[in-house]
Formats: structure tokens, C-alpha cells, sequence
């Protein structure tokens, strides 16, 4: 982990001595490891999906629901075997999937520890979309499920909100080589084995940011190359600590109303 470069902030730092602008250092950190049946539909099934959560973030946004995970630091450092070990348990508890939250930081260890436990069921990247397509390239192969964010097409959104001015520039190149890499939706029953799930969350007031982000799907991917999870569960309460009062509301039905017709569309 000398010089660190796996995410867009290219941070240089040497994981060994100190951590990264992701708040971690060599030792892959994991917050929690357990079923987990609320994702997609699609991924959690009727036996959920096996998620490990991962300690830090690369990317970090004010609203963030899992800021003692991605900033505080909760989680318990583990060794590439003992890692592999979780998985392996994971599995064995008859999970359609494993799921990894915000893996990206930890990426050469996790393939390791992939390696190892040579699971047999899909392998789900789970991350914020703000990925270098030198990291993803990393991953081909290794990975059946991309579940990405799409968070932003604004720069001025991504610079207030997560101190990101490229977040768009870098995500939508990540985007298009995730499909690269999973170009088909692949079925087995109700579960999605292989493909893309991009979602994307609706903010209050930011309604033409989503329409551009909806535009520029619609104009990049085929309408039956990937799934859309548009959500609305935005939580004021997560941002009520930060100066961006425009944060401070839920969204009304009428923007994501809006938004939805624009994705029917």
C-alpha cells in the first residue's frame, strides 16, 4: 500500500505508516458482516445477500446514513485469511451473493482473500460510482454484480456535498466500464446473477441534476443492458449537522415524481 492511487484522490500515501484520504490503512477493516435483505430485491432474494460493510470511505458525502462506518471509524481490522474466512462463513450460510460495501480501498486485499475462499456465488461491488477504471480493471473477472451510485451530474453538487469536483467526470467513465465488463442482465429465477444495477438517489432541490444523470444513461447504455434503482429515501436528519440547509427537508413526491416519469420514459 505504498503511494496509494487506488481511488480518483490518488492520495500517494504509504498505508503501512498512515492512513489514506479513505481513513484506512494496510489491514482490510470490516464494520460488519451478516445477511442482509434489504437491498434490491433482485440481490437480496428470500435468503439475503451476504454483505461485509467496510471500514472508511473514498468518496464521503454530508448526508452519509453510514458516517460511523465510512468516517468513524467502527470496524475491526482483520488479516487477508481471516478475511477470507468471512466469506467462506458468509457463503456457507446459504446467501445468494456477497456483497462488498465500499470495497475499493481495500481492493488488492480483498482479491486476495477472494483467492482464498473461492466462493462459488456471485461477488457484488457495492460502491459509490467514484471509482478509477485503472482500479475496475483490477476487479474484471472477479466480479458478476456491479451495484454502483450515480450520485451527481452537477459539479457544483458534487464539490458542496463531497468535496468532489470530478465526481461526474471520473463516475460516468466508471459506469460505462463497469458495463464493459457485465454487459448482459443474467436471470436465474428472480435473482440477477450478472449485470449492472446503477442507483441513484434523489435530493431534495436537486431534481434537473437527476434528469441530467437520467440523460446521460439514456444516451450511453442500452435500455436492456442494465437496472435503475431510483430511490427516495433520502433522511434529512443525517444532514442536519452541516451548514447546507437545503439538506434539511425530505424530497417531496413531486420531485421524485417528476424524476420517475423522466426514468419511465
Amino acid at each position: 500500500m505504498d503511494g496509494c492511487i487506488l481511488c480518483p484522490r490518488q492520495c500517494g500515501v504509504d498505508r503501512a505508516e498512515r492512513v489514506g484520504y479513505c481513513g484506512s490503512g494496510s489491514l482490510p477493516k470490516v464494520a460488519r458482516a451478516a445477511k442482509h435483505h434489504w437491498e434490491e430485491p433482485c440481490i437480496s432474494g428470500t435468503e439475503g445477500s451476504g454483505t461485509v460493510f467496510f471500514s472508511g470511505c473514498t468518496l464521503g458525502y454530508v448526508f452519509c446514513q453510514n458516517r460511523e462506518i465510512s468516517r468513524g471509524g467502527t470496524g475491526r481490522e482483520v488479516t487477508i485469511e481471516h478475511l477470507a474466512d468471512i466469506f467462506k462463513r458468509l457463503e456457507g450460510q446459504g446467501v445468494h451473493n456477497l456483497n462488498l460495501v465500499t470495497p475499493t480501498h481495500f481492493t488488492p486485499q480483498i482479491l486476495q482473500a477472494l483467492e482464498l475462499a473461492k466462493p462459488t456465488v456471485p461477488i457484488v461491488m457495492n460502491c459509490g460510482g467514484y471509482e478509477r477504471v485503472e482500479t475496475l480493471l483490477q476487479w474484471e473477472g472477479k466480479v458478476q454484480l456491479y451495484l454502483p451510485d450515480l450520485k451527481y451530474s452537477s459539479t457544483e453538487l458534487s464539490a458542496k456535498y463531497s468535496a468532489a469536483p470530478d465526481y461526474f467526470a471520473v463516475a460516468s467513465k466508471a459506469i460505462l466500464e463497469m458495463h464493459r465488463q457485465q454487459p448482459k442482465l443474467i436471470w436465474e429465477g428472480d435473482l440477477l446473477k450478472q449485470g449492472l444495477i446503477i442507483r441513484h438517489l434523489v435530493l431534495p432541490g436537486c431534481m434537473k441534476d437527476s434528469l441530467h444523470i437520467l440523460d446521460f444513461l439514456d444516451k450511453n447504455l442500452p435500455k436492456d443492458g442494465f437496472l435503475l434503482s431510483l430511490m427516495s429515501q433520502y433522511t434529512p436528519e443525517f444532514a442536519l449537522d452541516t451548514p447546507y440547509r437545503e439538506l434539511h427537508r425530505r424530497v417531496t413526491s413531486f420531485e421524485y415524481g417528476k424524476v420517475a416519469e423522466r426514468a419511465a420514459e
